[in-house]
């Protein structure tokens, strides 16, 4: 039998990470169509979430969950991911940072299922694998990847308001997509250097003494 923690998924923080990542194909579509000043409320709209859920759950213990540690940046990862896409689409971002944004967070997300499967005790079927009630690992960022979640968004929030206040080739934008590029690449060498002390194990989670991954999803700014 399982000797996970059993934990409630239906917090208010996961329930506003959740609301995040619904958000994420609107603002998409909303950049594709160019309708970039409701673009702009929407996306503080997502950051009023992302902030809430951090506060919420720094403030009340019940409201805090590993399943929040692990679903907070994969909501970030998802709407960063089709922020960048999306404005790679409409020549705002350059394709080749956007390339860069993904790959990176492709390797973190892999990162994050393996180390779901390492710290999941036997039997590892596919309905325990999935069940978010299953506490196994809880993961904490690193400083630069804080920074560099940071920079991301001011890097989006930037290229939505360039449209309407008319900077689109303003030489501060195209530094602060060298910026961009040279954070994520840094936050993407301290999971590899630091990966194993970004992951803190639960009480009752299976830890093979050989265990080793280098990457991990890195956590909110």
């Amino acid at each position: 039998n399982s000797r996970e923690d059993y934990e409630n998924p239906w917090t208010i923080p996961n329930i506003l990470s959740l609301a995040r990542i619904g958000l994420a194909p609107v603002l998409g579509y909303l950049i594709v169509e160019e309708n970039f000043n409701i673009a702009l409320g929407v996306f503080a709209l997502a950051g009023i979430t992302d902030l809430l859920d951090g506060f919420i759950a720094r403030n009340w213990a019940s409201q805090k969950s590993a399943l929040g540690s692990a679903l907070d940046p994969l909501a970030d990862k998802i709407l960063i991911s089709v922020l960048y896409v999306s404005l790679s689409c409409a020549s705002l971002i350059p394709v080749p940072l956007t390339t860069l944004i993904i790959l990176r967070d492709i390797v973190l997300i892999a990162a994050v299922f393996y180390v779901r499967y390492k710290t999941l005790s036997p039997p590892r079927t596919l309905g325990r694998y999935f069940n978010p009630c299953y506490a196994t690992a809880q993961l904490k960022p690193t400083f630069i990847s804080k920074m560099n979640t940071a920079v991301q968004l001011i890097l989006v929030a930037a290229s939505l308001a360039a449209p309407v206040f008319d900077y689109v080739d303003s030489i501060y934008l195209q530094t602060l997509w060298c910026i961009t590029a040279f954070t994520t690449a840094a936050s993407a060498y301290s999971y590899y250097r630091y990966g194993r002390k970004t992951v803190q194990k639960l009480k009752f989670a299976h830890f093979p003494q050989n265990w080793t991954v280098r990457f991990y999803l890195e956590s909110r700014c």
